[in-house]
């Protein structure tokens, strides 16, 4: 039976175990982000289909089982791409991470290409084109994510003139000076032109991907909107006052929207009112003792400002001696995959940072940093949130950052603070939030002095105004908005389709 919904994603939506020598694939334990959200789109359709890729060595690959269920999910299956080791280096670890990742998110002196290949990424698009065009039904909707399938629109449109195509781009979309450094830019922007919707967190994101099309394509604006509600239009670094939402290429009308992605409310409370949690909260609390607890969380990775924020924080032990011993900060920086080497080195620059202050400031009864280098548990991650006074998330650039709502959702409208850069996608929805600028070490320091200063009055009306924000904008929301618009996008034409160059 074909599919009326068809996910293009590169996660799972399943954990896979293995029990007296039987595989089996069972929903996940830990259901956070977005990926619940796209599977409960499945529960309005009689059949849907998930893609995503699998990693096989040629033993798994002779007996590879291409499609699969997952336990108590029975309206949607799993279409698995089996990929080599190979594959998955050259297409994630250096086309994506090395070539892609440092452009989208405006770093490119760490751009390469001679090591890119690009055959190696065209070859990996056109097996998820292939796999959902066979899976999809005439009138199907397929929902491609992310930069890593950036071609897969134009070889479904090649292949399925009259498919209805969503792309969402999960990563920052970078100025026009700084994507068309990418050679491959004509290839990229002719398939997402393909779509008949492609959506962006935020307006700004969403403009530079209309000036890149503009700059590489004759393209007409058919269209012009406001920006959401709940995004500031002015008076943040990545503000936009209006936004062009509709193109038309060859034929093809392309709604461009832009709506960030939330979290979920309802499963992150659930978690911290848990008796356990409670628990384990009042544990955290006796464990780290009275001191002002800053929490900052995230992954090694150059774009997340983690040297900024340590250095930062070692110039504030610096100026207030009046803080050692009664301030600590909790800093999750989980390693990236091994053999990426410019992670490694950023990885090593944040453990020797760690290293150096502790070493300078530490005392037999005080540390000041407390660095988990490993996956922190997600009831634990929580916790944390909820006995930090301070949340201190300041990437020099992140496409939305889903930290700094967790952390405004575990406060439930009460005290704490949070310290967010200007430049990530969540601080057009949270203006509320101490903007920083994470390049200016004065606007850094001044961040976590008013930080620590703010009165309580007006940090807990700040943190009320947020988690309005946060708990009305969820995942939810954002889910049922591009359904909804996916749904209802009608196939407008005014000539005949011509297919993508890829």
């Amino acid at each position: 039976m074909k599919s009326s919904l068809v996910i293009l994603y590169h996660r799972e939506p399943y954990d896979e175990t293995v029990e007296n020598g039987v595989t089996r694939y069972l929903p996940k334990k830990s259901p956070n982000g977005i990926v619940p959200t796209l599977k409960s789109f499945f529960s309005n359709v009689s059949q849907g289909t998930w893609i995503a890729w699998k990693q096989v060595n040629a033993k798994q690959r002779a007996h590879f089982q291409e499609r699969v269920e997952v336990e108590g999910e029975g309206n949607y299956n799993v279409r698995r791409i089996p990929l080599t080791a190979d594959q998955v280096k050259h297409f994630y670890h250096i086309t994506s991470k090395e070539a892609f990742w440092p452009i989208l998110h405006s770093f490119p002196y760490h751009f390469t290409y001679e090591t890119s290949d690009w055959e190696n990424f065209k070859t990996i698009n056109l097996m998820f084109a292939e796999a959902a065009c066979d899976e999809a039904a005439d009138d199907a909707l397929i929902w491609v994510h992310d930069y890593n399938l950036w071609l897969a629109p134009g070889y479904i449109r090649q292949m399925k003139p009259d498919a209805r195509i969503a792309f969402f781009h999960h990563t920052p979309f970078p100025s026009v000076d700084i994507f068309n450094i990418l050679p491959w830019r004509e290839a990229i922007v002719d398939s997402l032109l393909c779509c008949d919707i492609v959506g962006f967190h935020i307006p700004r994101y969403s403009e530079n991907f209309v000036n890149v099309a503009r700059s590489v394509r004759e393209v007409e604006v058919v269209k012009t909107s406001s920006v959401p509600e709940h995004i500031t239009p002015v008076g943040t670094a990545l503000a936009e006052p209006e936004m062009i939402s509709q193109l038309r290429y060859k034929g093809q009308l392309v709604n461009v929207d832009a709506f960030p992605v939330g979290t979920n409310p309802e499963y992150i409370l659930s978690v911290v009112n848990a008796e356990d949690t409670k628990k384990r909260l009042e544990e955290i609390k006796s464990e780290l003792g009275d001191v002002k607890l800053i929490v900052a969380a995230g992954r090694v990775d150059y774009v997340k400002g983690n040297r900024e924020l340590l250095e930062a924080y070692g110039r504030l032990l610096e100026r207030r001696q009046d803080l050692h011993g009664k301030v600590k900060l909790v800093m999750t920086c989980v390693q990236a995959a091994s053999g990426m080497r410019v992670y490694k080195t950023a990885q090593n620059q944040i453990e020797q940072l760690v290293g150096k202050i502790n070493g300078r400031f530490a005392t037999l009864d005080w540390q000041p940093i407390m660095l988990f280098t490993q996956p922190v548990p997600f009831a634990d991650l929580m916790c944390y949130y909820k006995a930090a006074d301070i949340c201190w998330t300041t990437p020099l650039r992140d496409g939305l950052n889903l930290v700094a709502k967790e952390y405004v959702i575990t406060h439930e409208k009460g005290d704490g603070a949070l310290i967010l850069s200007e430049f990530v996608g969540a601080a057009v929805e949270m203006p509320e939030a101490i903007l920083t600028n994470p390049y200016s070490m004065d606007k850094m320091d001044d961040a976590i002095d008013k930080a620590l200063e703010m009165p309580i009055e007006e940090r807990k009306e700040r943190m009320a105004k947020m988690y309005d924000t946060v708990t009305k904008y969820d995942v939810k929301y954002w889910g049922d908005r591009l359904f909804e618009i996916f749904e209802h996008t009608q196939h407008e034409t005014t000539e005949k389709k011509e297919p993508a160059a890829v």
